[in-house]
């Protein structure tokens, strides 16, 4: 019966009051894979093999600040009053626009500080970092995060989900869409097509600018779908706000670079 059904336990592993939990280790995953093809396709355009290692030094810190903050800021009513839950990172609550504010920012500040074109960086590990956001939402999965409104077994059934995916999407006496996966699979999409556009060798800064329009655009249709979002007002939902202003501001920067010659190199050069 499906009241009988049991989500997975959340935790990986614990050792007396010491829990590591299922979202960080998934979150670290994405990460690792994320800097293993960065470093390797940064080797291809004769960057130090420590130019990724170093910037995620200062990355990860700062883009999981950032990301708690984001989070916690639009949720302040309920924060306000459980302060004690504002560190809970481990619990979920990790915003990817913050981190994406606090990543970026961390990037321009490295790259003027050693030297390197900021673009070139960004070129190089976008199609890194979405594969990292796929991996990532798996995490939510284990969270039971990061899901849309209720629907039937048998609509889950039929799209040929393996029942572990089904069960966990069992949540508070219905069972729902699986956003993170619709997420999780447009963004490994969003990885193929950007490997692909490498070939096309475009000018510098435009596969992280296509990057951030892909992305956007598949963000605003899923954070439709999704009953826990974070809200602006009542019926708007601050992640689809973002994405529309991040496709506007990638389309005009990608326009304005060109027409101020700003994007003379190519990204193989």
């Amino acid at each position: 019966m499906d009241l009988d059904i049991q989500p997975l336990n959340p935790i990986a592993i614990k050792i007396g009051p010491f829990a590591v939990h299922w979202y960080g280790l998934i979150i670290g995953l994405g990460i690792a894979i994320a800097l293993y093809i960065a470093m390797r396709e940064g080797n291809k355009h004769h960057l130090d093999k420590e130019t990724f290692p170093d910037l995620l030094i200062w990355a990860i810190p700062i883009s999981i600040i950032c990301a708690r903050i984001y989070y916690v800021a639009f949720q302040w009513d309920y924060y306000s009053q459980n302060p004690a839950d504002i560190i809970k990172v481990w619990e979920g609550g990790i915003a990817i626009h913050g981190a994406l504010i606090g990543a970026v920012a961390t990037a321009i500040v490295f790259s003027k500080l050693k030297d390197i074109s900021f673009w070139k960086i960004a070129d190089i590990a976008a199609p890194s970092v979405i594969l990292g956001q796929a991996i990532g939402r798996w995490g939510n999965f284990m969270n039971q995060e990061a899901y849309g409104e209720e629907v039937s077994r048998s609509f889950l059934e039929n799209l040929q989900l393996p029942e572990f995916i089904i069960n966990q999407m069992y949540i508070e006496g219905a069972y729902h869409h699986p956003t993170f996966l619709y997420e999780s699979i447009w963004n490994i999409i969003g990885f193929i097509l950007l490997i692909l556009l490498r070939r096309v060798n475009l000018r510098r800064g435009e596969l992280f600018l296509s990057y951030v329009i892909y992305y956007s655009i598949g963000r605003f249709f899923v954070e439709g779908m999704r009953t826990d979002s974070l809200m602006l007002t009542e019926s708007l939902r601050i992640a689809q706000v973002i994405s529309l202003v991040l496709i506007a501001a990638a389309v005009v920067l990608w326009v304005y670079r060109r027409k101020a010659g700003l994007a003379k190199a190519r990204y193989y050069e």
